[in-house]
């Protein structure tokens, strides 16, 4: 039989039994699917070819209990610009998609135990600047100029079966200056994103305390090892020393609160509400020379009426 007859063969989903046209044949390891049935697969399946008739059927079952899964989900923390983490903090599961009617799709929803690592890696792009010279031609600058961008993208390392990578753009605009402030904001981003998926598993607080636990533990077992007359001694020292390593602990300061726009009580550099960045505070200003203070310390006059000496950036405190 010719390659045009093989092409013109009518063929059959192996999974749902339907016709497949022409054109909509995804070929599988021992099998075809139909276009249809391809809509069902998750995003981040990247191995269709290599899967067999069976693995695509065990692939079907869990998407269809994800979809169960998905009626319970309710985010509370959502992060990203273009494409979105959601994350339900309280059952500790989240989903990645850019789709805002993201209920009708059925994304995949991912226990954080499952993320081995978060990674975000910075892209320079560099594009040659171009002019008009006297004749009309488009040519380049001596020396060259440059237009820079910078790519954040995000790669989420995943334990499943069905995907073992999401690799998605954080960045929806692309600064265009290192360092710059929407540059930070893109690095703080990737921070608070790795710290949602990849929370520590105690807080500051309780591993001061373990250590605290492990200091008494190895200071009683000096004291009773040594069984002499200082032993009372090395246990007193140790309690005291352990009394005021949790007086320290306990007065911790808390952190600074700050509302954000929509009304959420915060004190991460996000909004758990609605994923705004806190707002920086307004700069203070006090005369460097003599010490004058300004009425309104945060709208400082030109000069200073008690020395005249000119408010610049320099007195800020």
């Amino acid at each position: 039989m010719s390659l045009f007859g093989k092409m013109f063969d009518k063929k059959v989903c192996d999974i749902c039994g339907g016709d497949i046209g022409l054109l909509g044949n995804r070929k599988l390891a021992d099998g075809n699917l139909c276009k249809d049935c391809a809509k069902k697969l998750s995003p981040w399946m990247t191995d269709r070819r290599q899967s067999t008739v069976e693995e695509i059927r065990d692939h079907l079952n869990y998407r269809q209990e994800n979809r169960q899964i998905l009626a319970t989900i309710h985010p509370t923390l959502v992060l990203g610009t273009g494409t979105k983490v959601y994350i339900d903090e309280a059952a500790r599961k989240f989903f990645v998609t850019h789709l805002s009617n993201w209920r009708d799709y059925n994304p995949d929803i991912i226990d954080l135990a499952q993320v081995i690592d978060v990674r975000t890696e910075v892209t320079e792009h560099r594009t040659e600047e171009y002019h008009r010279d006297r004749e009309g031609k488009n040519v380049p600058f001596n020396p060259p100029r440059y237009r820079f961008s910078y790519e954040f993208e995000t790669t989420l390392m995943i334990d499943s079966p069905y995907f073992n990578e999401i690799q998605f753009e954080l960045t929806d605009e692309r600064p265009e200056r290192r360092g710059s402030q929407e540059y930070r904001y893109y690095e703080d981003m990737a921070d608070a994103l790795r710290a949602a998926l990849m929370p520590a598993t105690v807080s500051p607080k309780a591993n001061a305390a373990q250590n605290l636990a492990e200091s008494i533990t190895a200071a009683l077992g000096q004291a009773v090892a040594s069984i002499n007359v200082n032993a009372a001694n090395t246990i007193a020292a140790a309690q005291n020393a352990a009394a005021a390593a949790a007086r320290t602990v306990a007065t911790q300061p808390e952190p600074e609160t700050w509302t954000c726009a929509c009304g959420a009580v915060n004190t991460g550099k996000f909004c758990p509400n609605c994923g705004a960045k806190r707002p920086e505070k307004p700069k203070v200003f006090r005369c460097d020379k003599c010490g004058w203070t300004p009425e309104d310390p945060t709208n400082p006059p030109k000069f200073c009426p008690n020395c005249g000496d000119p408010f610049t950036q320099g007195d800020a405190v």
